[in-house]
């Protein structure tokens, strides 16, 4: 199996450098990201450090790591903290985050990539968050005695780790020092495959959402736009959920208010969606610069801005659930929001959990959403329990960072 993975890295390396020359944007910073990344490594590491690497794919799992990360840099300064993304949606977003020391793309997983990283890195501990399995680096730093951690993972029966023929799978998680996983199913699920060396720590995320509402800044144009209105929050939506949300928004008389976040903020996607809203619509960019006039849509065409919007709203819809799964629904909940969203759930522990608590409401199409949000609109005592339950949900869940950091440093 060796082999023919480091022949299917070589063929991904070659298919995405096809894909940068056809004009895909994201291939095209995967390819830029890397170029001359060694001699980047020996011009800005400095000798004498010691070092943390943290590596995460993409956006979503850096928040998982980035509670672990600002924790060791409170209660360990002697540490340096070296971040890798794989994906560029990861690396473009956040390669100026203050909390890291170093910020680089990962290598491709090549034995020759892997001897050359780890040589010039030199951690002495690391953390993959939730999903990286790179073979070459996790059997190097395991011949090493470098002691390697996964974070917030979770497990599922039908992946090939528990499979009859899954054994090659079975000897990446062994080169883990530990396994800190979010549920108890998952920690069973490994146990019955041998592994003794796990811990159920639950979800850093929730540590890093309560975070973000105990931090969330004013704005005050988002606020003199709601004024003493109820208004409904829409985060990270993509086309099919804006679709039902323009359908609500059009064919609903009461006086709400709506703020809608969307994943993609190209001027063409900004431009669909305000055609298809019937009422009265401004973009943030416009609002800005003159907070006045009667609007009932604010359509943010930034990023950034949506971890601190929830705060102005009462319920929340969280898009991605018809397409390839939901995106981010505890920044919602931790402020109290019963959360809505669609039937791509079913791979996120916390949207599960959060459905059985009455916290959050799946929908399966536009009457699912008319019906749901009605209610929760139309009854206060309804929308004050959901959402209470919500943020109680979050507060339970707090607490993983220590238990992870608290075994290992």
């Amino acid at each position: 199996m060796t082999p023919l993975y480091n022949n299917l890295i070589r063929l991904y390396n070659i298919a995405i450098r096809v894909a940068a020359l056809t004009g895909n944007i994201k291939a095209r910073q995967w390819v830029d990201g890397r170029k001359d990344i060694f001699r980047n490594l020996e011009n800005k590491l400095q000798s004498g450090e010691r070092r943390i690497w943290v590596h995460a794919a993409s956006l979503g799992e850096f928040e998982q790591g980035r509670p672990l990360i600002e924790k060791i840099k409170e209660q360990h300064p002697e540490y340096k903290i070296f971040l890798t993304f794989f994906s560029p949606s990861g690396y473009e977003v956040r390669k100026n985050y203050a909390g890291a020391d170093y910020i680089f793309y990962l290598p491709a997983d090549t034995p020759g990539n892997a001897r050359r990283f780890i040589d010039l890195v030199n951690p002495e501990k690391v953390f993959f968050i939730k999903y990286e399995f790179w073979y070459n680096y996790l059997s190097l730093l395991k011949k090493r005695d470098i002691p390697a951690y996964l974070c917030s993972s979770i497990f599922r029966s039908n992946q090939l780790f528990f499979k009859p023929y899954g054994g090659w799978y079975r000897k990446i998680l062994s080169f883990f020092s530990h396994l800190f996983v979010q549920t108890e199913a998952s920690a069973l699920l490994l146990k019955n495959i041998g592994f003794t060396n796990v811990t159920v720590t639950g979800d850093t995320r929730f540590d890093r959402v309560y975070a973000i509402a105990s931090q969330a800044r004013e704005i005050d144009e988002v606020k003199t736009f709601v004024g003493d209105k109820q208004c409904l929050i829409a985060g990270s939506t993509w086309e099919p959920d804006e679709d039902l949300l323009s359908q609500y928004i059009n064919e609903t008389p009461s006086p709400l208010k709506y703020i809608i976040a969307p994943h993609e903020i190209q001027v063409s996607h900004i431009d669909r969606l305000e055609k298809s809203i019937q009422k009265k619509v401004v973009r943030f960019s416009s609002w800005k610069l003159n907070p006045s006039g009667d609007f009932d849509v604010l359509i943010i065409d930034n990023i950034g801005m949506l971890s601190s919007l929830y705060r102005y709203g009462q319920v929340a819809y969280i898009g991605g659930g018809f397409g390839k799964g939901i995106h981010n629904i505890l920044e919602a909940a931790t402020f109290g929001l019963p959360v809505l969203f669609g039937p791509n759930h079913k791979k996120f522990q916390e949207a599960l959990d959060l459905i059985d608590a009455k916290g959050a409401f799946p929908i399966q199409c536009f009457t699912g959403l008319k019906n749901q949000l009605d209610r929760l609109f139309n009854d206060p005592q309804y929308l004050q329990t959901s959402g209470n339950t919500a943020g109680n949900f979050v507060k339970q869940n707090i607490g993983a960072t220590n238990k992870i950091l608290s075994s290992i440093l």
